[in-house]
């Protein structure tokens, strides 16, 4: 599901503390960055933390909380 990073979503999002990212998820190894994968081997780059402020986020489908 891709929804737009817009103002109300970043405020909920912080105001929440809203984890939604590879980087955040229990089934993703960042151990060695330049092989850094799923668990279950769904793409990542669709799914990892966005550079730009107000990038549309992609959640996971299999996003599995810290």
């Amino acid at each position: 599901m891709i929804v737009p990073a817009d103002a109300l979503f970043r405020a909920q999002r912080d105001a929440h503390g809203l984890r939604m990212h590879c980087e955040d998820c229990a089934l993703f190894d960042e151990a060695q960055p330049e092989r850094a994968r799923c668990a279950h081997g769904y793409p990542t780059a669709p799914h990892r933390r966005p550079t730009a402020e107000g990038t549309p986020v992609n959640f996971c489908k299999d996003f599995e909380a810290c």
